[in-house]
């Protein structure tokens, strides 16, 4: 979403957002003075307004799935209408090459200067509130290949408000967003440094990064 966007949304729709749907929300003050990759827990499609919320009014961009319910042509044309005006990243998590593709688009987002939300579980958790699952190791390669820090984001409440499965949203205040200190690896950057990111090596750091990120999330979370 560029800043004109965004500082549109931050004037007018945060305060319908936090009207309608935020009761608390901690750690906005831990946000970098530079760009950053944020990674937030994931239980519902509310949850790119959510996490949406702590990036505005600055210019960032979001990586979103495209391998789902391709059969309905309306549901396609909105989804893509949405994707175009918010600067979505569209990922087919099927194909190799699209992860390829996204990864790369993703790092040439960070250094142009936006803020990059992602979500490390790579999808929205069936297993219900609270339930956080496993990382994917995407996070911890777009660390390492911009050294830029990442600002681990819990959101809690979104699942009861649409779960997968539903279409129409519950309106309640019951949301809380917990914002936690930016995280950086600077010893895992080192020893990545001279890696080529297709080599194995690089692949577990890759992953140890994110199996930090998603616990400081879990931490979050159950602070909130």
């Amino acid at each position: 979403m560029n800043k004109i966007l965004s500082w549109f949304c931050y004037i007018f729709l945060k305060p319908i957002v936090d009207l309608i749907f935020i009761k608390k929300v901690k750690g906005l003050e831990n946000r970098p003075k530079t760009n950053f990759i944020l990674a937030a827990n994931h239980q519902s499609h509310l949850d790119q307004i959510f996490t949406a919320y702590v990036a505005v009014p600055r210019s960032f961009r979001m990586i979103g799935q495209v391998d789902r319910y391709n059969e309905r042509i309306l549901t396609k044309f909105f989804r893509d209408l949405i994707y175009f005006l918010a600067g979505v990243i569209p990922l087919d998590r099927r194909s190799p090459e699209s992860k390829r593709k996204v990864i790369k688009k993703a790092v040439d987002v960070l250094k142009k200067g936006d803020i990059l939300i992602i979500y490390p579980e790579g999808t929205r958790t069936r297993l219900g509130e609270g339930k956080i699952q496993k990382a994917k190791s995407g996070v911890g390669k777009l660390h390492l290949l911009t050294s830029l820090p990442i600002l681990p984001v819990a959101v809690k409440g979104s699942f009861l408000l649409l779960p997968p499965g539903k279409v129409f949203p519950k309106i309640k205040k019951i949301i809380k967003i917990n914002v936690g200190k930016p995280m950086i690896f600077e010893e895992e950057i080192k020893k990545a440094k001279n890696l080529d990111s297709n080599f194995e090596e690089f692949k577990k750091i890759s992953q140890r990064i994110a199996n930090e990120v998603i616990e400081e999330i879990k931490n979050l979370y159950q602070k909130i």
